[in-house]
């Protein structure tokens, strides 16, 4: 069994949480899927509905996939340190590190990131950016796989990085039933972004 940590704050994206989780899910394997928050009590996402965490997320928090979801929320965590220190003790423990859209701007604050290729939301491009000035920041790339760390563009870019993922933990094949069961049309070349150009950055 593995085990996934999703971590949810307040003001965070409902898609880039569970579109991946979502396939994560249809993969068909023994995952244990678990919200984890740094705060107690039910979390409010950007969109208005809440969730209520399984876990929180604490020094001893160990999770074999570690997923950090984006959103206006991240805004502040940039700047709170204990949290930080949360994700980094986490992602420590973890075998993979999974961010979507400005989830990135937290593990490259706290350092996570540092001497890794990565991207983020084409959107929140430059604000995303100004977080770490130690990351290879990718400007087309719908998502980046770099050692443990998998980074994924803005929302739903998410789904197409958590296919990769199944892919790297159980084969192509599991990858694709996931994406057919959800009627998903698979976008699995990393390379195809065209939101880079969309936004100015290329």
């Amino acid at each position: 069994m593995k085990t996934i940590g999703a971590v949810i704050f307040e003001g965070f994206e409902l898609l880039d949480l569970y579109g991946p989780l979502e396939m994560f899910a249809l993969a068909g394997k023994d995952l244990q899927i678990q919200l984890l928050s740094h705060e107690e009590g039910t979390v409010k996402s950007a969109q208005g509905p809440t969730a209520l965490p399984d876990a929180m997320l604490t020094n001893q928090s160990a999770y074999d996939i570690l997923l950090v979801p984006g959103g206006p929320g991240t805004r502040a965590l940039v700047s709170d340190t204990s949290f930080l220190e949360l994700i980094q003790k986490a992602a420590g423990r973890a075998e993979l590190v999974l961010s979507v859209c400005t989830g990135a701007a937290l593990l490259a604050k706290a350092g996570l990131l540092d001497g890794h290729t990565a991207t983020t939301n084409k959107y929140a491009w430059s604000w995303a950016i100004s977080q770490s000035d130690n990351v290879r920041w990718q400007r087309k790339a719908r998502w980046v796989e770099d050692g443990k760390f998998f980074t994924s563009s803005g929302v739903s870019a998410g789904i197409d990085m958590s296919l990769a993922v199944i892919v790297r933990l159980y084969g192509r094949q599991t990858a694709e039933k996931a994406a057919l069961f959800a009627e998903y049309v698979w976008s699995d070349d990393p390379h195809n972004d065209p939101f880079a150009q969309a936004h100015g950055l290329i």
